[in-house]
């Protein structure tokens, strides 16, 4: 169901004529299931950190009833400490949530030659501390060609097998006499009948 059948249905009815400038506007400001569910999980994320803050600070100041000043100065250190620990380790979280979506999504434009040489590869990327920008690894490109140069074995070869799909091609004999039915044959059958017979000119089938 479309979005002017569903207006449709809560009793809002969109012109013929207006259809196309709302439909403009309406792409403007859709978000999709994915992009609303990563945007909630970002905001859901930073409020259980703050949450977290809070939680602890109250924790922390509790403590400080009572007690003399130097004692709370080394309560405030080491509350400093524990405060700066955890908003590293959250930020590293993120970081490596966006890592790993953007090397999902880029790493597809690449071939392996299996399933477990993908997986190494992906390893070696994680490993060599390459950041993200606007959902992007700076640097991928040139270390996925370092990796070519390494391991190419990893990798398809695409040139390479762009060139074998078309030395397997089959074709069709044209129909001069020789080849009265127009039967299709591969380039290995031709190189078997030259072989058979030298003197058998292949031009004819070319």
């Amino acid at each position: 169901m479309d979005i002017f059948e569903m207006l449709k249905e809560a009793g809002v009815e969109i012109p013929a004529d207006k259809k196309d400038a709302f439909n403009k506007e309406f792409r403007k400001t859709y978000k999709s299931e994915g992009e609303i569910s990563k945007v909630t999980d970002k905001l859901e994320a930073d409020r259980d950190n703050w949450k977290q803050k809070a939680e602890t600070a109250e924790e922390t100041l509790k403590k400080f009833e009572g007690v003399d000043l130097e004692t709370m100065n080394a309560e405030l250190t080491a509350w400093k400490t524990k405060a700066e620990t955890a908003e590293k380790d959250y930020a590293d979280k993120l970081a490596q949530r966006d890592f790993e979506d953007a090397l999902k999504e880029e790493i597809g434009g690449y071939k392996f030659t299996s399933e477990a040489a993908k997986k190494a590869i992906m390893a070696e990327i994680r490993e060599a501390g390459l950041k993200v920008k606007d959902g992007k690894i700076l640097g991928l490109s040139d270390l996925i060609s370092q990796m070519k140069e390494k391991d190419a074995t990893a990798f398809v070869d695409e040139k390479q097998e762009e060139l074998e799909a078309g030395r397997a091609k089959p074709f069709t004999m044209p129909l001069n006499g020789n080849n009265p039915s127009g039967k299709k044959v591969s380039p290995s059958e031709l190189m078997r009948m030259k072989n058979e017979n030298p003197n058998l000119d292949i031009r004819q089938y070319l």
